[in-house]
């Protein structure tokens, strides 16, 4: 079965690429800019023995998203069975700095680029009754956070959204989950404050900084057929957190 992961090149996205790669799914790797790390991981997957190939495309714009799909079914000769939405950015600042272009770029890319692929990716799952939607998600989508309003609501919306899709078509053989990490080792968490990092560490009750592979083994949960019968729930990835 084919694979696809939107903004795979680096961080958990690359986590995620491997890990589906060790299962057995031939792997469509997506990226935007970062060419070289993209190449680097197809050259990876391929060693495990399984296909790969990488897709340049900037989900963010729907005619991109279209035009990876058909480059990936004409490669591979075959439709996505699995699902990840992963591409993400972020745009931090508190609310009243926020520039319209921030928060746009921000729901454009993890939010928009999220229904872009899944639209495209369900006509052709419906026809064949099969397929598993994994979209990432965050904890702030879940309570929030100072500084990251566009963050939060992009990833908040991620929930609904996958809410909406399990209900819509769990009769077709399709899941819809996502993923929520907490404090994730990534790029996107290596540029912050020691200090910063230390007062997120005293919010975590198993005291540590997650890996990306974490996060990549509950995607390898989802898009097996362990989870057939879990469709629309949301999983925190991050060592006790947002635990109620």
């Amino acid at each position: 079965m084919l694979a696809l992961v939107t903004g795979a090149a680096k961080g958990i996205g690359r986590a995620v690429t491997l890990q589906l790669a060790r299962d057995g799914f031939d792997v469509a790797i997506n990226y935007a800019h970062s060419e070289d790390a993209a190449k680097s991981l197809r050259d990876e997957v391929i060693a495990l023995g399984v296909k790969a190939e990488i897709f340049r495309a900037d989900v963010s714009f729907q005619e991109e998203a279209a035009k990876m799909f058909a480059d990936v079914k004409s490669s591979f000769g075959e439709n996505v069975s699995v699902l990840v939405n992963n591409a993400g950015i972020t745009r931090d600042t508190l609310l009243m700095r926020m520039k319209a272009e921030d928060w746009l770029a921000v729901i454009n890319t993890n939010l928009n680029a999220a229904f872009y692929c899944t639209q495209l990716a369900v006509k052709d799952m419906a026809k064949s009754r099969y397929g598993r939607i994994i979209s990432i998600s965050s904890v702030v989508g879940l309570v929030g956070n100072a500084g990251q309003c566009n963050y939060s609501a992009s990833k908040a919306g991620i929930i609904g959204f996958t809410k909406s899709v399990a209900r819509e078509y769990a009769g077709r053989g399709i899941t819809a989950n996502a993923i929520a990490p907490g404090f994730i080792d990534t790029g996107m968490t290596g540029i912050l404050k020691p200090e910063v990092k230390d007062g997120i560490l005293k919010s975590i009750p198993v005291g540590r900084i997650g890996d990306p592979e974490e996060v990549a083994r509950a995607v390898s949960f989802f898009a097996s057929e362990k989870s057939a019968y879990i469709t629309g729930q949301t999983l925190a990835v991050d060592g006790g957190m947002t635990m109620v």
